[in-house]
């Protein structure tokens, strides 16, 4: 099966057409589809019927299943892999995570082998009159560092950015398990991508709590001056979905960013899944 790859005009993203999700892939497919990937950071496919089943054995093609700690208590029941995203009440209970991804960010930044990708299925999309609401903004690292200068290129070359899962505000309940489960790391902040060699700012101003080497005020104004680079407007897509749409991103390649744009009675419905890298980033 041939398939066709649509790029986005911004610097990430790409629809696959020609792909029926209901069905394993074969190899060779699936090699197609991996590869758009890698190169385009975010893909997606429309008008899916994807089982929950499927779901899983298509996220594990990309890599072992590696779960998000905000969706340990809002799995899918009888599929405890795949996270429940959503602001749907059911008597009194949140079915979902809710207003999940408000801030730019990078899945699991805090974990010492940050996951290698996530993917989201659209069950339900919220609208009023017509509207499209709940868009996911996507934020191209590698451009935004390829449009760094020299001189803070050169600043940036060997630093490591330090992540506190505990130092920053959070909506949800930080428990002693979750702390003791996620102490202090750091990563580089210039990231190399496992697959296509490009370089990727890796910075966010809510997660990351200073710079190692660099005195704390200015680190934190490093830090700030980096996560708005990173979020300048060419290097963002904006997606608007659609129920049926399966989209993955590359959390090396994107930070991302959930619209917040909507509320009950209007219904939002996902379902993620979320995989691990190979080996720590580099």
């Amino acid at each position: 099966m041939a398939i066709k790859v649509i790029e986005t005009a911004a610097p990430v993203g790409a629809e696959i057409r020609g792909v029926d999700l209901s069905d394993p892939l074969g190899d060779n497919l699936f090699r197609a589809v991996e590869d758009a990937f890698n190169a385009h950071g975010v893909i997606f496919f429309r008008n899916q019927s994807i089982t929950p089943d499927g779901l899983l054995a298509f996220t594990k093609r990309f890599g072992a299943l590696q779960f998000n700690v905000f969706g340990e208590d809002h799995g899918l029941e009888d599929h405890p892999g795949v996270v429940v995203i959503s602001n749907i009440e059911e008597d009194g209970r949140d079915i979902g995570v809710k207003r999940a991804g408000q801030h730019w960010h990078s899945d699991m930044c805090y974990a010492a082998n940050p996951p290698r990708g996530t993917i989201l299925c659209a069950r339900e999309i919220p609208r009023q009159d017509g509207l499209t609401l709940g868009d996911t903004c996507f934020a191209a690292t590698n451009a935004a560092y390829d449009d760094l200068p020299k001189a803070m290129k050169d600043r940036l070359a060997g630093r490591r950015a330090e992540f506190d899962f505990a130092g920053r505000k959070r909506a949800q309940v930080i428990t002693q398990d979750q702390r003791e489960r996620f102490p202090p790391v750091t990563h580089p902040i210039v990231r190399t991508h496992p697959h296509t060699g490009r370089k990727c700012l890796y910075v966010m101003r809510d997660d990351c709590t200073g710079i190692e080497g660099i005195e704390e005020d200015e680190g934190r104004r490093l830090i700030e001056a980096l996560a708005d680079h990173i979020i300048r407007p060419e290097y963002i897509y904006r997606h608007q979905w659609q129920e049926g749409d399966v989209l993955i991103w590359d959390n090396c390649t994107v930070q991302h960013l959930a619209i917040q744009d909507y509320d009950l009675p209007h219904r939002r419905l996902m379902h993620r899944t979320t995989f691990a890298a190979e080996a720590p980033p580099a």
